[in-house]
C-alpha cells in the first residue's frame, strides 16, 4: 500500500513538472507575438496608487505577518490532524460555570481544542491587522481601486510564466497579481475560513435550527477544506517568489520594515522559521494537556 502511494506521489510530481514546462513554453511563445507585446507594453503589470498612498511598510506589518504565518502553520497542522486522526490522544470538555450551566458541555478532541484556540488567536490578530490597515491608509496597497488591475494582473501572470519577470518595487507598490492575491487572502479566503469554521465548530448553537438549514454543515465542510488548500498553495507560491525575486530585499520589506539588501530581514525571517518549527515539534499532547486542563476537563 505504501509503495502504491509513493508511486502515485511520484506520478503527480512528474505530471506537475511537465505541466510547468508546458506553461513556460506557451508563455514564451505568446510573448513573441506582436499583439501580446503591445498588450504587455500597455499594461506593464501595476496600477498607480493615489498620491496620498503611504510609501514603505511600517514595522507592525512585519509583526502581523509573522504572527499570521505562525498561527496559520499550526492551524493547518491541527486541522489536518482533526480531519485524519482516528484516535485522538485525549478529549476536552469545557468547564461549566453558573452563566452557562443550562447548556450541556460538548466533548471535543484535544486536536480540535488546540485548533479552535489557534483560530481565536488568528482571528484576533486578523482584526488588529484590519484596524491598523485602515487606520494608517495602508489599505490602498491591498484593495483594488481600478478595473485596470485585471489586465495588469494578466500581464504580470504572463511575465512570471515566461520567466521574464516584471520590474517591481514592493516597497512602493505591489504588482496587480500580488494585489489581487493579497486581497483574496485577506478579504475573501480568511472570512470564508472563519465563517465555515464557526459553522463546523461546537461554537455553533444547537438552537439555531433555521440558520443551520440556510447554511448546512455539509456546505461549510465543502468550502472549508478547499479554502485551506488555497492558503497552502498561496503560501508555496508566495515564498517561492519572495526568494526568487530578490530574497534579501523582499525579506527586509516583510520583516525589518526597511528598503535595503542587508541580512537583517533574513535573520528575522530565520528566527521566525525556527519559532514555527519549534512550535510544530512541541505541539504535542504531553505539552497541550496541562494547558487545556486550565479551561476544561480532560479524559481519554
Amino acid at each position: 500500500m505504501a509503495a502504491l502511494r509513493n508511486r502515485h506521489t511520484l506520478l503527480w510530481c512528474v505530471a506537475a513538472l511537465i505541466a510547468m514546462v508546458v506553461v513556460v513554453l506557451i508563455a514564451r511563445w505568446l510573448r513573441e507575438m506582436s499583439a501580446v507585446q503591445s498588450f504587455v507594453f500597455a499594461y506593464p503589470g501595476a496600477t498607480p496608487l493615489p498620491t496620498s498612498a503611504p510609501i514603505g511598510l511600517p514595522a507592525w506589518v512585519g509583526w502581523q505577518h509573522f504572527l499570521n504565518v505562525f498561527f496559520m502553520v499550526l492551524i493547518v497542522k491541527t486541522g489536518w490532524s482533526v480531519r485524519t486522526k482516528a484516535r485522538p490522544a485525549a478529549y476536552w470538555t469545557r468547564m461549566v460555570g453558573p452563566t452557562n450551566s443550562a447548556r450541556p458541555p460538548k466533548r471535543i478532541s484535544l486536536d480540535l481544542w488546540f485548533h479552535l484556540s489557534l483560530d481565536v488567536l488568528w482571528m484576533v490578530n486578523g482584526i488588529l491587522f484590519i484596524v491598523l490597515l485602515f487606520a494608517t491608509a495602508q489599505w490602498v496597497r491591498l484593495v483594488p481601486t481600478s478595473w485596470e488591475v485585471v489586465p495588469n494582473a494578466l500581464s504580470t501572470a504572463l511575465q512570471y510564466a515566461s520567466l521574464n519577470w516584471p520590474t517591481e518595487n514592493g516597497w512602493v507598490n505591489y504588482n496587480s497579481l500580488q494585489l489581487l492575491a493579497y486581497f483574496s487572502i485577506v478579504f475573501v479566503a480568511a472570512p470564508l475560513a472563519i465563517i465555515t469554521g464557526v459553522r463546523m465548530s461546537p461554537l455553533w448553537p444547537d438552537t439555531a435550527e433555521r440558520a443551520g438549514r440556510v447554511f448546512p454543515i455539509e456546505l461549510a465542510r465543502a468550502v472549508h477544506y478547499p479554502v485551506m488548500l488555497y492558503f497552502v498553495l498561496f503560501a508555496i507560491a508566495h515564498v517561492t517568489l519572495v526568494l526568487a525575486t530578490g530574497a534579501l530585499r523582499n525579506l527586509n520589506h516583510m520583516y525589518a520594515a526597511r528598503d535595503e539588501t542587508s541580512w537583517v530581514g533574513f535573520a528575522l525571517f530565520a528566527a521566525s522559521a525556527v519559532a514555527m518549527v519549534a512550535a510544530w515539534i512541541f505541539a504535542r499532547p504531553v505539552i497541550l494537556r496541562p494547558i487545556a486542563a486550565l479551561t476544561g476537563k480532560l479524559n481519554r
